[in-house]
């Protein structure tokens, strides 16, 4: 569903059987699937068709927590247990076949043709050469060049109604190599906020701390994200106060440069 094609040594190798065998379980999905794929002779792949629909029901929330955390177990079993534990619910969850497109252009490198519904806009089309898919904590994203602005931006998944894969391949500076915002590695230090906090040795438990310290490499791209997601009091002076601003970014300065630094707590470009 993910990768869009498969081969008859694709299954030879994950599975470890013979040719005859993988022979005789193509055909088995074929009769089960009769409209789910398509074989190109030439290459010998077997491609997603257009009218595909998968016999497994995935849940959209357990397979892109899987995606994000490279986790694949061949077999979900999760559901038969019931274990106790629970989660705030996701308000924000995408169309996994969305998702599921964006990737295979991804994985392909191709570019794509999506309808998007943006707040200052409304609805419209857009064309895309996605690279990454985003989790920012409150909701997804995809990272794609985009042909309009010409530059590399955040598209969030929910708003994509529509997405088509251009058979055509991409530029070398709509590449991922090109995105300098998310090439680049930004280190964070993170410390227990001086003002807010009456008792930092529980801070740098919480995050696992090195003599007060959290150390992170992030991507430019990301930084913003992340600052935003944990309430990290971005000014010069730690001179945010409330319960919730826990952390504080001893080095400012690395900021330099970053784009979407807006969604940053306490953070002025014109401080610099």
């Amino acid at each position: 569903m993910f990768k869009g094609s498969f081969s008859r040594s694709d299954l030879t190798t994950k599975f470890e059987m013979g040719m005859a065998n993988a022979t005789r379980d193509i055909s088995l999905y074929k009769e089960l699937a009769p409209n789910n794929a398509e074989l190109d002779n030439p290459s010998k792949q077997y491609f997603q068709a257009k009218k595909f629909k998968p016999l497994f029901k995935l849940d959209a929330r357990k397979t892109l927590v899987k995606l994000a955390n490279n986790i694949t177990d061949g077999f979900d079993a999760i559901g038969d247990i019931n274990f106790p534990v629970e989660a705030p619910s996701q308000l924000n969850v995408p169309d996994i076949f969305i998702v599921a497109k964006l990737i295979q252009a991804i994985l392909n490198k191709k570019s794509v043709s999506v309808i998007y519904t943006s707040l200052s806009s409304g609805s419209a089309s857009r064309e895309l050469v996605p690279h990454s898919i985003i989790d920012n904590g409150l909701r997804w994203h995809v990272r794609a060049y985009d042909r309009k602005s010409k530059s590399f931006r955040d598209f969030v998944l929910t708003r994509i109604s529509k997405v088509t894969i251009k058979p055509q391949n991409i530029e070398l500076h709509e590449d991922k190599l090109e995105d300098h915002q998310w090439m680049r590695m930004m280190p964070l230090h993170l410390v227990a906020h001086p003002n807010n906090v009456k008792h930092p040795t529980a801070i740098a438990m919480d995050y696992g701390m090195d003599n007060g310290v959290l150390e992170l490499n992030v991507r430019a791209a990301l930084a913003g994200y992340l600052l935003r997601r944990w309430n990290v009091d971005c000014t010069n002076d730690a001179t945010l106060s409330g319960g919730e601003f826990q952390l504080w970014l001893r080095n400012r300065q690395t900021l330099y440069g970053a784009e979407n630094l807006a969604i940053a707590p306490g953070y002025n470009s014109l401080d610099d």
